[in-house]
Parts: C-alpha cells; structure tokens; sequence
C-alpha cells in the first residue's frame, strides 16, 4: 500500500486526525468541495476562470465516489481527516459524509499549496507552521474572482512568513507548481490585500512573523469553499454543500513534477 493510502486508510477508519500539512512528501494534495449536481456547471466555471486560486486536479459527478485519476480506492466520502459539512449557512464539522451523500452530487479536487512545501523546505526555505506541527494561517482578501453563475467573492490566500532574503528563491520554487498556486499573489503588506489582522486568520493557526521576515501570500484553494459560502449565506441558497474541514486535505497517489 502506498504511504497516500495508508494515511486515507487511517482517515477512513477514524485511526488518525487532523491537518495533513507535512504528510506524504512527494505526493500532491487537495482541497475539496462537493456541491449539488443543480450547481455543478457554474462551480466548474468559477474555479476554471480563477485557475490560479482553484486549480482543478479532477471532478466527479452524478454521486460518484472513486477519482481514479488520483488514486486507486479512493471514497472521498471518508478519506479525509476531517469534513465541513454546510447546512443553510451552518457549519459543523464532521469524521465523513457517508451519511449525507447524495446521487447528484458532484465533487471537485482543487490544487493545494500543501503540496509543494516539501519542495520549499528543501529548497532552503523553512516553514514555521510546518516546523510548530500547526495547520497554515489562511485569511479572506479583497482582490477579486472572476465571477461564474452565483459564484465570486474575494480570494482567500494562505500566508507564510519567509526571511527576506528568501522571498525570491520562494518565489522560484513554487512557480514551478502551476497547478498548486503557483508563485505568491502577494508579498508584505496584509492591509494592501484587505487583511486587518495577522494575528487572526480566517481559517488555520496563526504564526509569529519574526523581524527579518516578511509574510507571503499565495493563492488558496479555500476560495472555493469562500465562493460556496457566498452562495449559501449572502444569497439564500445553496442549502447543503461539503468541502474539507481547515487544513484536511485530500492525500492522492499523484506526485507532482516540480
């Protein structure tokens, strides 16, 4: 069994927990959402219109629940640490959604920056979150998606803090993962972007930015599950949707090139 299955298989049987930030190096994760199949076509047309914030790896439809594309035996009803399962606006997070699922639903896998931190490390670059074992701070923005359908909003962006004379080489490393984000879309001031507070992310854990670091954006692809939102509190509709709790990523079979 590879060591992407043997972590979904700890997930599916409630055996393991929690963020998969620094898990199976090597190998490409991402985010998910799961929408009503009604949804579908204009949730495909948002993230294919902001590619950079919602890359997509692969989609199924009409209830399925394998994604061979990433990985033999995949249930991505269970196969992740964590769910957030959105009811007429209310979250609550969940172990799995076997319960829940519907045979319309249609599920995307979106590229995740999780994926090429191995390669920053590497590189050079350290990752305080990484190093802390806490998940990635992630925040809500004011730069603007492309809208598709209902769908738009901000973009969310995940933030790292990186020494200043390493912001290039971080810049150089994750170019080379186009369809995990790519390079940043920011680099110091949070306020520029629309963001108050770094001490107090959106999602994930905040971390200290020490005096010879600047923090560093880079698109998210919780912006997807921000758009959803949109739809499902601002509008009224959207009653019931899944996507990844926080930092509960799906782990596939894929590895990634760069």
């Amino acid at each position: 069994m590879t060591e992407p299955a043997q972590h979904r298989q700890a997930f599916r049987t409630g055996q393991r927990a929690g963020h998969t930030s620094g898990l199976a190096p090597g190998f490409v994760q991402g985010n998910v959402a799961i929408v009503p199949g009604r949804y579908a076509a204009d949730f495909a047309a948002y993230c294919w219109s902001n590619a950079q914030a919602c890359p997509v790896l692969a989609t199924a439809t009409d209830g399925a629940w394998a994604l061979p594309a990433l990985g033999e035996g995949i249930d991505i009803r269970s196969d992740l640490p964590a769910y957030r399962v959105y009811r007429r606006g209310v979250a609550a997070v969940v172990p799995d959604v076997l319960a829940l699922w519907q045979p319309d639903f249609a599920t995307f896998v979106i590229g995740c920056s999780f994926t090429f931190e191995q390669a920053l490390i590497a590189g050079g670059v350290p990752l305080r979150h990484v190093a802390e074992g806490r998940n990635v701070a992630m925040y809500r923005t004011s730069i603007p998606t492309i809208e598709a359908g209902p769908f738009g909003g901000g973009m969310v962006v995940s933030m790292r803090p990186v020494a200043r004379r390493l912001v290039g080489l971080a810049s150089e490393i994750t170019s080379r993962f186009g369809d995990q984000h790519g390079r940043p879309v920011h680099t110091g001031d949070p306020a520029a972007i629309g963001i108050a507070d770094l001490t107090r992310p959106d999602y994930g854990d905040a971390v200290t930015i020490a005096d010879d670091e600047v923090p560093v954006f880079w698109a998210c692809g919780v912006t997807s599950q921000a758009a959803l939102e949109r739809v499902a509190l601002e509008q009224a509709g959207l009653p019931l949707f899944i996507a990844h709790a926080p930092g509960c990523m799906l782990i596939t079979d894929r590895r990634h090139a760069a």
